[in-house]
C-alpha cells in the first residue's frame, strides 16, 4: 500500500462517527511530481463525500487538480442519492487517474463508477489498503450485502465473567478509562441497542458523554409488552431517535411513549417475544451499519442463539466476583463441542483494564 493510500484511509478514520449511514471514505489528490494537491474525508450524510471534500480542498488551497491521481478508500459513486455521483465531479476536474481499495458493495454502484471513470478515459487502479477499507466499513459492507447490521456485543465484566452480582449491581465493574473506550466504540455505531430489563433494572442513558461525538446514535429498545416508562433516563437525550420494537399490543403505553417521541414498530415472534432477526432487517432498512449492543445476559442470549451476534467487545476487569450474572444466557451445555467458537482479532491494557475483540469465525464472509 502507498503512503498516499495510507494517508486517504488516516483521512477515512475521520469519518468515524459522521458519516452515517455513508461509508467512511478518505481521498486524495496528488501531481505527477507527488505532491498533494487536496484531501478530505466523508462528511454527514448530505454533505460532501471523500471525492468532492477533497476536490473542494484543492480549490481552497488554488491547486489545480487537472491530470493529477486521486487516491480514494471506496469505489467513487455513481449514483444520483442526496449529492451527485463522484465519479462525473472527478472526470469534470479532469482527474487523470483514479487508485482506489476497494469496489463499493452497494447494488447502485457497484463497480459502475469504475466503469464510467474508465469509459471517460480516467485510468483505474483497484486493491491498494483493500483489507483496512473493508474493515473499517465492516458495517456498510454487511448491511449492503446481508441487509443487516454488523452486531457488536459490548459486555464489561469481571476475570471471571460476571457481569454484575447476583442481585444486579454492576456499576462499576471495569475503570473509567475502559468505561470511556466504551463510549467510543458507542459513538461509531450506527445505533445502540438494549433490553427492557436493563431499561427498569438500572435507568440508563446509554448516550456518548465520554468521548467526542458528531451525533447521538438512535437508541433501539427490545421491549416486547412495551413496559418503559414514559419518564426513563433514555429519554433526557436531547434530539437522539427513540425507536421501541415490541411484540404486544398495549396501545395506551405506545400513546404514552410516542408522546416522548419514541418510535414504536411491533414484529411479534415466538413466545410473546420481538422477532430479534426481523429487528435487524428493519435496521437495516433504517441505514444502520454497525448496531452496538449493550444489554443483559437474557437478551444477549437471545441474540446468540439466534446466531444474530457477529462480534463481542469484551473489557474484562482485573477483580473476582464469584457467583453472579454471567455474560450470555446459552448454558448449560452438553459438552465442549457445543461451545461458540471465537476469533481473537484485537487483545489491548485499557487503563488497568482489559480490552478483547472477538469474531464469530465466518461472520465476516460476505
Amino acid at each position: 500500500m502507498t503512503r498516499k493510500m495510507e494517508l486517504a484511509l488516516q483521512h477515512a478514520r475521520k469519518a468515524v462517527g459522521i458519516s452515517e449511514p455513508n461509508p467512511r471514505v478518505g481521498c486524495v489528490l496528488e501531481d505527477a511530481a507527488g505532491r498533494i494537491l487536496g484531501e478530505g474525508h466523508t462528511q454527514e450524510a448530505g454533505g460532501p463525500h471523500a471525492e468532492i471534500a477533497a476536490l473542494q480542498d484543492a480549490a481552497r488551497r488554488g491547486n489545480p487538480v487537472a491530470g493529477a491521481t486521486a487516491y480514494v478508500t471506496l469505489e467513487p459513486c455513481s449514483h444520483h442519492g442526496r449529492t451527485g455521483p463522484c465519479c462525473d465531479a472527478l472526470v469534470a476536474a479532469g482527474i487523470a487517474r483514479v487508485v482506489a481499495s476497494a469496489q463499493d458493495p452497494n447494488p447502485l454502484v457497484a463497480g459502475q463508477g469504475f466503469a464510467r471513470l474508465r469509459a471517460a478515459g480516467v485510468a483505474v487502479e483497484v486493491g491498494p489498503g483493500a483489507e483496512a477499507t473493508r474493515e473499517l466499513n465492516i458495517g456498510f459492507f454487511s448491511r449492503m450485502v446481508r441487509g443487516t447490521p454488523w452486531v457488536r456485543m459490548k459486555v464489561a465484566a469481571s476475570l471471571d465473567g460476571q457481569t454484575a452480582l447476583a442481585d444486579g449491581q454492576s456499576q462499576w465493574i471495569t475503570a473509567e478509562a475502559a468505561r470511556a473506550d466504551g463510549h467510543a466504540w458507542r459513538a461509531r455505531a450506527g445505533a445502540i441497542l438494549t433490553g427492557i430489563g436493563t431499561v427498569l433494572e438500572d435507568d440508563p442513558r446509554l448516550d456518548v458523554r465520554l468521548a467526542p461525538v458528531g451525533r447521538q446514535p438512535p437508541l433501539v429498545v427490545v421491549d416486547s409488552r412495551l413496559q418503559t416508562p414514559a419518564d426513563a433516563a433514555l429519554f433526557a437525550v436531547p434530539g437522539r431517535p427513540v425507536w421501541i420494537y415490541a411484540a404486544a399490543r398495549e396501545p395506551e403505553a405506545q400513546q404514552r411513549l410516542e408522546a416522548r417521541g419514541a418510535t414504536v414498530t411491533h414484529l411479534p415472534g415466538a413466545g410473546g417475544k420481538v422477532d430479534l432477526a426481523a429487528l435487524l432487517k428493519d435496521l437495516g432498512g433504517r441505514g444502520v451499519n454497525e448496531l452496538h449492543v449493550e444489554s443483559g445476559f437474557k437478551l444477549n442470549g437471545s441474540l446468540l442463539r439466534e446466531g444474530l451476534v457477529d462480534e463481542f467487545l469484551v473489557y474484562l476487569a482485573p477483580r473476582l466476583l464469584g457467583a453472579g450474572r454471567g455474560m450470555v444466557n446459552i448454558g448449560p451445555l452438553a459438552g465442549l463441542d457445543d461451545a461458540v467458537p471465537l476469533e481473537f482479532t484485537d487483545v489491548q491494557r485499557v487503563g488497568v483494564d482489559l480490552r478483547v475483540v472477538a469474531r464469530i469465525p465466518g461472520r465476516d464472509r460476505f
